[in-house]
């Protein structure tokens, strides 16, 4: 058909001999758009159902049953930043370590010192200088948004950026050695603890801490903090020249004990084959503190006989801390890399007894060497380059499982099975009137 050249108010369209009214073409089309509306509309309506029951899952995932009724979760997750779970699985352990975690969360907000806040309340701290950055109120600040179930999980970014400016050592996103950070970040708490804020001394406030007396202190480092309140003791090093028998005596402060695994406990277990017997806590912290010949390489200069001799050595422990912790020395280096002990050790979740180790075991009380477990960090992976860290902790009576942002309930039966790295031990609180055990 051909157009006879008159063009009428509606124009004709051919497809394969098949003529449409652009009329009806727009009726059509007004159709399509409205098919087109109520789909949207029902996709939207039902992306906003899912995120409402994903947002009820959630809600739900943290919703327990115990003894029978319905008790909220409550637990709070930590986001890996990039290979930073090392640090996620210290930070959620001394989250759970009750009386250090309430004295940092008790602490005021501070405003650090610069233009509009000059004339606030500041922390000074010796890590500071120009950087104005304080460890302790990042620190702070990451305890109060654990565990009190508002979020699934929190972003430690600011924290993590004082560790960049104050640890040069935790620089970049590769995987760090769990232990070590407990360490540095214990000692520069500790260090920027020693400061004041609005004029009086944190050691002052410390000594008026009824919780913390002065029984209860290990200064390391200067004046008492909270850190070594908590997690200070006192070795006494006792090392006897075996050619005269000058005996020479040293106390050392500590925040923590590196235990090695026995070398007879170091060959890998199977499923099929058993090498030996079972390695236990004992058996390590009794390679701590036995009787040790030094070697060639570790002679006592003997101020008796005036030169490098042969001698013995022995650990006692002079003083408990209220926290004990252990490390378990599972990676050792050889000629060319760094090995991992994937050992077992089996370790008690109550009642510790460290009385066989102290120094004057007849003066301490009936329950002061007894401890329980509060916390476990776990190293998955065969090197201290790799691999990742999770931990156990209890609060309030329940284990839980922190592995980065997710946290889940477990039991103590899987506790006890883990592979160790760190271990947390709370001293046990003697009961009025308790029995002798």
């Amino acid at each position: 058909m051909e157009n006879s050249g008159d063009l009428s108010p509606s124009f004709l369209y051919r497809c394969d001999d098949f003529v449409v009214n652009d009329t009806k073409l727009g009726l059509v089309q007004k159709v399509r758009e409205h098919l087109q509306n109520l789909e949207n509309s029902a996709f939207t309506s039902d992306r906003h159902r899912k995120r409402k029951l994903l947002e009820n899952s959630s809600l739900n995932s943290k919703l327990l049953k115990v003894n029978g009724s319905t008790t909220a979760l409550c637990a709070t997750g930590l986001r890996n930043l990039g290979n930073t779970c090392f640090m996620n699985a210290i930070l959620q352990s001394l989250s759970n370590i009750q009386q250090f975690c309430c004295y940092f969360k008790e602490l005021p907000a501070v405003e650090l010192r610069n233009g509009k806040t000059a004339g606030r309340r500041t922390y000074h701290t010796r890590s500071q200088g120009d950087n104005n950055v304080s460890l302790v109120e990042e620190f702070r600040k990451t305890l109060c948004a654990l565990w009190q179930g508002s979020q699934t999980a929190f972003s430690p970014e600011s924290l993590f950026y004082v560790v960049w400016k104050i640890m040069p050592n935790f620089r970049g996103y590769q995987q760090q050695d769990a232990h070590e950070f407990m360490r540095y970040l214990l000692d520069h708490l500790h260090l920027e603890l020693q400061g004041g804020f609005n004029g009086v001394s944190r050691s002052v406030i410390l000594q008026e801490n009824s919780n913390l007396s002065a029984s209860n202190k290990c200064c390391i480092n200067g004046a008492s903090t909270v850190v070594t309140a908590i997690f200070g003791g006192i070795l006494q090093n006792e090392v006897n020249c075996l050619i005269c028998g000058t005996e020479s005596r040293k106390f050392d402060p500590f925040l923590d004990l590196s235990l090695d695994i026995p070398s007879q406990f170091r060959n890998k277990r199977t499923k099929n084959q058993e090498s030996g017997p079972m390695c236990t806590l004992r058996d390590c912290l009794r390679s701590f503190t036995d009787l040790e010949e030094l070697d060639e390489t570790e002679l006592y200069m003997c101020h008796k006989c005036k030169k490098k001799q042969k001698s013995t050595k022995k650990f006692w422990i002079q003083k408990l801390p209220k926290v004990l912790c252990l490390h378990l020395k599972r990676f050792h280096w050889t000629a060319y890399l760094r090995n991992k002990v994937d050992t077992y050790v089996e370790f008690p979740l109550r009642g510790l007894d460290m009385k066989c180790y102290l120094l004057e075991p007849e003066n301490s009380g009936p329950e002061s060497c007894l401890y329980d477990l509060v916390a476990v960090v776990v190293h998955h992976g065969s090197g201290v380059g790799s691999g990742h860290y999770t931990a156990y902790a209890a609060h309030e009576g329940r284990w839980f499982h922190f592995n980065d942002s997710t946290v889940t309930l477990t039991d103590e039966e899987t506790v006890g099975k883990a592979k160790a790295y760190i271990l947390f031990y709370v001293e046990r609180q003697a009961k009025p009137g308790a029995e002798k055990l």
